[in-house]
């Protein structure tokens, strides 16, 4: 892969940027025991920290009156309130501020309402040129819509984007986008790149 190109580089949200790992299972594990359900299975778990909130709970939830009633339930949740259990990477803003102004930033998540108040929860406000969430696509990932609309923003070719994800919808959003794509600690992904620490990606551009 020649780094020549790039001029954007775009972020997943969880498992990239942040341990998400406890403040997800702890929101869904919320709307379980409202229910009187079992916590999240590994499993479970695994399809949450992909997808959004509303298919994470079409998976979970498989009663349809139960799966009604649980948005209610999820607008009487503060997720805000995990936004500290949250853990950013070590490694995230030492690159983010070696980016600028070499190259535009992104970040295309399936997250959909919390984006906003996460960056600005942990300082990470103004370190992004564009922030592409679940509800400013009409198809979030695994389709290659926010992508794509990173691409038309900047007005770019795919080969002028790194995409770095952590999950199978990552790497299908980036086939099918027909981008660059970076897989952050996940060897089971099919990528043009491996890495298991940000910091690599300041050595693949020369920063």
């Amino acid at each position: 892969m020649n780094p020549d190109p790039i001029k954007v580089v775009a972020f997943d949200c969880d498992g990239v940027m942040f341990d998400t790992t406890e403040a997800n299972r702890t929101y869904y594990n919320r709307i379980l025991d409202h229910f009187h359900l079992p916590p999240l299975s590994d499993e479970q778990f695994a399809y949450t920290h992909m997808h959004t909130v509303d298919a994470s709970l079409d998976r979970i939830i498989t009663d349809g009156m139960m799966r009604k009633k649980a948005d209610e339930v999820r607008k009487t949740l503060n997720y805000f309130s995990l936004i500290p259990f949250m853990k950013i990477e070590p490694g995230l803003i030492p690159l983010l501020q070696k980016l600028k102004p070499g190259y535009y930033t992104a970040i295309a998540t399936n997250r959909s309402d919390t984006m906003d108040r996460v960056i600005q929860e942990h300082g990470l406000t103004g370190y992004f040129d564009l922030v592409i969430s679940a509800r400013d696509v009409e198809r979030p990932k695994p389709f290659p819509d926010p992508l794509i609309k990173i691409l038309t923003h900047f007005h770019i070719a795919p080969e002028e984007i790194l995409y770095i994800g952590d999950s199978e919808l990552d790497e299908q959003a980036a086939m099918a986008a027909k981008i660059p794509f970076v897989a952050y600690d996940n060897p089971s992904l099919s990528a043009d790149m491996h890495i298991k620490r940000l910091h690599e990606i300041e050595a693949f551009l020369n920063l």
